[in-house]
C-alpha cells in the first residue's frame, strides 16, 4: 500500500501503521447530481502520531473523519485499522470498533445535562458491558487523568466550557481506544480556554495517544506533527510540522 508524500509522490506505508487508507472514496448523490466527497484519498497513521486535517468548507474533512471514526463506510476503497479491513465491516461489527478502538471529541461536548461527571465518563463502559464497580472505577481514573478528580459529582451546567470538553476528552478515553479523533475540540471555547485543551491534547500525546485532529484554524493544526490538507476530496498536501506549536506552560495529568 502507498501513501501521499508532502511532493505528491507516493511513498511505501510501513507494515506497522495504525491506520492505512487507499485511494478511499465516498459518493453522494444530491438529487440527480453526483458528488464525491472523497475522491481517492491515500495516507497512513503512524501507533503515537498526532495528524491535524484542514481543508475548506466542503474540502472533505467531515467525511474523512466519518469513515475513520466507522460513522460511515466507503464507496470505494480500503480502511485498515490495526490490520483489519473495516471497510468491509457490517453496522454491528462497526459499532463493535467505534467502542472499543476509537474515542471521540466533538466541538459540541455532547454530555448528558442531568447527570454527573463520572456518569458521563462512564457511558462507553456501559454499552461495553462492563460491571457497575469496574467502569466508575475507570471513569474516575480518566477524570483524574484530564485534570478532574475533584469533579465528579459535578453537572455539567456547574462546569466551564473546558471542563466541559475535558469530561468529553475523559468520555473518550475511558475504553483506551487506539485512536483519538478531536472534531474542532476548540471551535465553542474562548481562547484560553481553547489553549488549555490544546495543552490537554499536547499531553496526552506525550503519554502514546494517537490523536487526528480536524480543524479549520492554522494555529491549531501546528500543534500537530503533521498536517493533511484536503480540498475537493482530495489529498492535496501532506507537510510535517518541524517546530509543533505549544500551547503556553505544559501541564501535568495522570
Amino acid at each position: 500500500m502507498e501513501a501521499l508524500a508532502t511532493d505528491g509522490a507516493p511513498t511505501e506505508v510501513s507494515d506497522r501503521a495504525l491506520i492505512e487508507v487507499n485511494d478511499l472514496k465516498k459518493q453522494y448523490m444530491m438529487g440527480s447530481e453526483e458528488v464525491w466527497a472523497l475522491d481517492g484519498v491515500t495516507l497512513s497513521i503512524e501507533e503515537g502520531d498526532y495528524v491535524a486535517v484542514m481543508g475548506p468548507s466542503g474540502s472533505g474533512k467531515s467525511t474523512l473523519m466519518n469513515m475513520l471514526g466507522c460513522l460511515d463506510t466507503p464507496t470505494s476503497g480500503t480502511y485498515y485499522l490495526r490490520g483489519e479491513d473495516v471497510s468491509t465491516f457490517s453496522d454491528n461489527e462497526l459499532a463493535e470498533i467505534r467502542n472499543h478502538e476509537i474515542g471521540f471529541v466533538f466541538q459540541t461536548f455532547n454530555l448528558l445535562p442531568r447527570v454527573n461527571c463520572l456518569r458521563n465518563a462512564e457511558l462507553p463502559l456501559i454499552y461495553a458491558g462492563m460491571s457497575k464497580r469496574e467502569r466508575r472505577e475507570r471513569a474516575a481514573e480518566a477524570l483524574r487523568n484530564v485534570g478532574l478528580g475533584d469533579r465528579l459529582d459535578h453537572r455539567p451546567n456547574e462546569l466551564s466550557g473546558g471542563q466541559r470538553q475535558r469530561v468529553a476528552t475523559a468520555r473518550a478515553l475511558v475504553n483506551h481506544p487506539s485512536l483519538l479523533l478531536a472534531d474542532e475540540p476548540t471551535g465553542n471555547l474562548d481562547t484560553e480556554t481553547g489553549d488549555e485543551i490544546m495543552k490537554l491534547l499536547e499531553a496526552l500525546h506525550r503519554q502514546g495517544n494517537t490523536i487526528l485532529l480536524v480543524t479549520h484554524e492554522e494555529h491549531i493544526a501546528h500543534h500537530a506533527r503533521r498536517i493533511i490538507h484536503l480540498r475537493d476530496g482530495k489529498l492535496e498536501l501532506e507537510e510535517t510540522v518541524g517546530n509543533p506549536a505549544l500551547a503556553g506552560e505544559e501541564i501535568s495529568i495522570g
